[in-house]
């Protein structure tokens, strides 16, 4: 799915030594600035394999090799009577800027911090740990450039802005992706309203192999900003993955017509044909995305929407084979609870369960292993429920288009349909998942033109 080595466009996760990630893009004769822990030419990791540690000298990079964990041998040494004045520590401020501007080794400096350091000796030798990671985290020029995984892109943006990823930690996408069965060849319809985490997670796991049709509520192909970092090839992408907005996942819509140019052929010129040719290959890439979602059987469907998850499943629904999976994420457990009571009374779904992500993240060191003091409250709540029909011989999409053709004619639909979804009302809006947010109308999405057409087409994967 992404090359092994950094290449000249790979978005970066850089950890330099305070705990902080910054996300860098390498560039072509750039340079990439870490403020006070210095800077280098970026053309120093093109080629380079991910999670190595460097060391910046001269704006040149140097290899830092692993270190072990060495084990803290226990004393009798207590902190009780150390007393942290402002004479503790002789070696002021200007001095140690004095040799910072001298060029001297951040190991040196720490070396001559610990040399003058009244009560040093006094600390344990935890605390001994404490004080050089401090002093390294505040005067070591390295970093380590974060291997791209989907733990470590999504414990980022998670650590970000929470809310952006609706809440979705790690631990809990790893369950949702679990639930839904996601493997290699597989058909899959995605609501991802997470800034693409969902969609991250899906592309990763079919790795190359497989179908994601992403649904969405722009005309343009939505930018998922979680799927840069991962650095997806984009001859890769392109062939499983295609996105549709509400407003084409709709039957009844009628994309709008090409309309030939008024001027003769033979007067068009050469810039106007290509820009007409382009059109029509979108517009041919937007059908046949349409017609493939309308043909259903699809493997599973996961939505991390914010706008109310049943009338999504609603829709969506006819389009899923039967055993598929539903897997639907949110950060409010009133909102899966609802959904839970809903499905419970409707046959074709079977056993719609809940549950609460929760985890704790421990520090794992000799002698000193122990949860972590801080930790997220919750990782948002899953509800995951298997599709099934009624009828053995009944197929997802013909029951549903039998249904949408008798009702469009006023009769009863055949007997051998039940089983599926139909919509209790095919006009009924969309609303968003929170109680004080208003409800948006499932057309908000309008009959996009001959521009929106083209946009709604395959994914446009110079986003990603």
């Amino acid at each position: 799915m992404r090359e092994d080595t950094i290449q000249v466009g790979s978005s970066l996760l850089i950890k330099v030594p305070n705990g902080d990630v910054r996300p860098m893009k390498v560039e072509q004769n750039g340079t990439i600035n870490l403020g006070k822990f210095g800077a280098f030419y970026a053309s120093e990791l093109v080629g380079q394999p991910y999670g190595l540690t460097y060391e910046i000298v001269d704006k040149r990079l140097k290899v830092v090799p692993p270190r072990s964990i060495q084990e803290v041998e226990e004393t009798d040494a207590t902190n009780e009577l150390i007393n942290d004045g402002q004479f503790v520590q002789p070696l002021t401020i200007e001095e140690i800027e004095t040799l910072k501007k001298s060029g001297l080794h951040a190991s040196e400096i720490i070396k001559k911090q610990i040399e003058q350091h009244a009560n040093y000796q006094l600390k344990t030798e935890y605390s001994k740990e404490k004080y050089k990671k401090r002093k390294e985290a505040k005067y070591s020029k390295s970093f380590t450039v974060v291997e791209p995984t989907l733990f470590n892109v999504c414990d980022y943006w998670f650590k970000k802005d929470q809310n952006r990823l609706r809440d979705i930690r790690p631990d809990a996408l790893s369950q949702m992706l679990n639930l839904a069965n996601i493997r290699p060849g597989g058909r899959y319809i995605a609501v991802d309203d997470a800034s693409g985490v969902v969609v991250a997670g899906i592309l990763e796991r079919l790795g190359g192999s497989g179908r994601l049709i992403t649904i969405c509520d722009i005309d343009s192909p939505p930018a998922y900003p979680v799927t840069v970092q991962m650095n997806f090839r984009k001859e890769v992408v392109a062939p499983v993955m295609s996105s549709l907005n509400w407003a084409t996942a709709d039957e009844d819509y009628t994309p709008s017509m090409l309309m030939p140019p008024a001027e003769a052929p033979g007067q068009i010129k050469d810039s106007q044909k290509s820009r007409l040719n382009k059109r029509k290959a979108v517009a041919n890439s937007l059908m046949q995305t349409r017609e493939e979602l309308f043909a259903g059987e699809f493997d599973g469907l996961l939505i991390a929407s914010e706008y109310e998850p049943f009338s999504i499943i609603e829709k969506l629904t006819p389009y899923v084979a039967g055993s598929a999976n539903i897997v639907v994420h949110s950060p409010f457990v009133q909102i899966v609870t609802d959904l839970q009571n809903k499905l419970r009374d409707l046959p074709q779904y079977l056993g719609p369960a809940v549950s609460e992500v929760w985890t704790r993240q421990y520090q794992v060191l000799p002698g000193r292993t122990h949860p972590t003091m801080n930790t997220s409250g919750s990782g948002g709540f899953i509800l995951h429920a298997i599709r099934v029909y009624d009828d053995p011989k009944a197929s997802s999409v013909v029951a549903h288009r039998q249904k949408k053709k008798a009702r469009l004619e006023g009769t009863s639909p055949a007997p051998a349909d039940s089983g599926d979804v139909t919509p209790s009302n095919p006009d009924s809006p969309m609303v968003r998942d929170t109680p004080e947010t208003p409800a948006l109308d499932s057309s908000a999405v309008s009959n996009a033109d001959t521009s929106g057409a083209e946009a709604s087409g395959d994914v446009e994967l110079g986003s990603l």
